[in-house]
């Protein structure tokens, strides 16, 4: 199957300006942040409650993100307290000023678990070195020794774009109820783009804070990261995304981290699990003959992969053949110059019938 723009559709005609919110349910309102990338900005939701407002994700320490906030607490936000900050995963843009506003305005951190102590670990500074752990990594893959020196001397983690993450937080958990505005928000958590994602839920009103959980227009980096090589995150996100799609009505207002708000999620979440799926068929049919990572670049992206992007593009490609490796549809052996290669078992039989599709967009969500 492939994306059908009829499956898909956008109820607001342009994004607010800066300063500025557009509301798109009863007090739900949308906002937007830059970003310094080729994906360039970051949707924001604000929720109305009698007490106050929450926010919903708050930008990265860049810009003039924090410019953006103060005229909106100066402007449509005057008059009420903020009442607590959600952070929908451990990502830059969506935690990075967390630290910010929180001590700012005195209100609580809400994450999940595993979100959050991710955030406190990867906002930490770096000490501008690779562990051994991570060029073995890097080099198993297929990445030689000079990109590697490169990689050394440009290695930072999120500090630079993320404020210091709060000392103390309060847990979002899967199944939790946050009542908000005279809504009840289930909170939904899923795994595969980072390790406890949150998305917030309200049955009755048919409206989804997905952040990157469900996105229309691009695919989330679903990466086997250097800090856990072992891993494999695509099963994970297959789990979520059937999960979603079994859960959510066929009506829900979709409120992305990216693009637009949207309607089409059933449409969507089957995409992208054909989307992946179509990929997994690919690498089986190139891997009759071993593979290296690195050489599978063009099987899954339709643009040259910078230096920049390295990583993600890495991690994208050893997630596809770890999870085909876990369904026992591919081997992995270490060979005798020090690089993983993966072979297909039986591609003649490949199981996966989804659409093959390589990615397009940017991939720095």
């Amino acid at each position: 199957m492939s994306q059908s723009a009829s499956d898909i559709s956008y109820p607001f005609a342009a994004p607010p300006e800066k300063g500025q919110w557009q509301e798109v349910a009863t007090g739900v309102y949308w906002l937007q942040m830059a970003l310094p990338m080729a994906l360039d900005h970051i949707n924001l939701y604000v929720l109305e409650d009698d007490a106050g407002w929450w926010i919903v994700d708050t930008g990265m320490k860049w810009g003039d993100t924090q410019e953006r906030w103060e005229l909106l607490f100066v402007g449509p936000m005057a008059g009420k307290p903020v009442l607590g900050v959600i952070c929908t995963h451990m990502h830059p843009d969506h935690v990075g000023l967390a630290g910010w506003l929180c001590e700012h305005l005195q209100v609580p951190l809400y994450m999940s678990f595993r979100e959050y102590y991710s955030a406190r670990t990867f906002s930490q500074p770096s000490t501008g070195e690779l562990s051994w752990t991570t060029s073995q990594y890097f080099s198993r893959a297929g990445v030689s020794q000079d990109h590697l020196n490169t990689m050394a001397k440009k290695h930072r983690g999120f500090g630079a774009v993320v404020e210091p993450i709060p000392s103390a937080y309060r847990r979002l958990e899967d199944g939790q109820t946050l009542r908000i505005g005279g809504r009840d928000w289930l909170v939904m958590t899923g795994a595969g783009h980072s390790p406890e994602h949150v998305s917030l839920y309200c049955e009755t009103d048919r409206l989804m804070l997905s952040g990157d959980q469900i996105i229309p227009r691009i695919t989330s980096n679903v990466s086997v990261m250097p800090y856990e090589p072992e891993d494999n995150p695509l099963a994970d996100w297959f789990t979520a995304l059937r999960r979603f799609r079994a859960e959510l009505a066929a009506d829900t207002l979709v409120m992305p981290a990216h693009n637009a708000p949207f309607y089409g999620v059933h449409a969507r979440l089957d995409y992208l699990i054909a989307h992946h799926e179509g990929h997994l068929a690919a690498l089986e049919k190139v891997c009759v003959e071993p593979k290296v990572a690195i050489d599978l670049f063009s099987v899954l992206f339709a643009r040259k992969v910078e230096m920049s992007q390295l990583s993600l593009a890495l991690g994208e490609a050893i997630a596809h053949l770890h999870y085909l490796c876990a369904e026992g549809r591919m081997v992995r052996e270490l060979d005798a110059d020090g690089l993983y290669r993966f072979r297909s078992i039986d591609p003649q039989n490949c199981p996966y019938s989804g659409v093959y599709e390589p990615e397009t967009g940017p991939m720095e969500v």
